[in-house]
């Protein structure tokens, strides 16, 4: 949990950075997706677009942060 505290209410940080389907996988932007892509190859720049499934470690830390998960 990376020592963050556990509370009752929902970071809403977190929910705007990741969408949870309703299957209850977690979809969230690539990476330095942001600015600087200019320099990039194509398949870099593909790969960044849209959303991506994120990793099944941050699972855990997605439930922690939101106790309605």
């Amino acid at each position: 949990m990376n020592g963050m505290a556990k509370s009752g209410k929902t970071k809403k940080a977190l929910l705007k950075r990741i969408k949870i389907t309703g299957s209850g996988k977690i979809t969230k932007r690539p990476n330095h997706q942001n600015h600087f892509n200019a320099k990039e190859g194509g398949n870099a720049t593909r790969g960044k677009r849209g959303d991506k499934i994120a990793p099944h470690e941050l699972i855990d830390d997605v439930k922690a942060l939101i106790p309605n998960y």
